[in-house]
């Protein structure tokens, strides 16, 4: 039993290898210096599969092709600032980790700041609110011989025998 239920896994995982897609590494280019550029744009540069990675650590075919694509500008001589501009161009500010202050990303830069105000001050009202919702109200006649009753007999339970 325990043999087949080996075979039975070695089977699937052989089915399961078989069916996933084969990553290409993207080519390393013959000069360190090159590599090195590469790594600091592509750290800079948001991938748009993954949005939570950078294009230099992430394995999205997309951000694959980030890389042959900054490679191929980087040998026709390009600068790190006009390869950045290049993919800002076609990709909108969104692409760069770091979009630069201006009227279309403002949201971006600012927004964090408005929402924790917004969020402050929400909450000062409600706690202002709170307190202003309690008072403290005279007990009636009736109430106070109720809970003097209720302290006699808590203070004769209590009492050591």
């Amino acid at each position: 039993m325990k043999a087949a239920l080996q075979l039975l896994i070695a089977g699937w995982l052989a089915v399961f290898s078989l069916a996933a897609p084969a990553k290409e590494a993207a080519p390393l280019a013959d000069d360190p210096l090159t590599e090195r550029r590469l790594l600091a744009i592509t750290t800079e540069l948001r991938c748009l599969v993954c949005q939570n990675q950078s294009i230099a650590d992430s394995n999205a075919d997309l951000a694959n092709d980030f890389r042959r694509e900054i490679r191929k500008l980087i040998a026709e001589g390009k600068s790190d600032h006009e390869i950045m501009e290049f993919m800002v161009a076609r990709y909108g500010d969104f692409v760069r980790y770091r979009p630069p202050v201006k009227g279309t990303t403002i949201l971006l830069w600012a927004g964090p700041g408005v929402l924790l105000l917004i969020g402050l001050t929400v909450l000062v009202r409600y706690l202002r609110r709170r307190n202003d919702r309690i008072s403290d109200a005279a007990l009636s006649p009736e109430e106070l011989k109720a809970a003097e009753a209720l302290l006699d007999a808590s203070r004769q339970d209590n009492k050591p025998q």
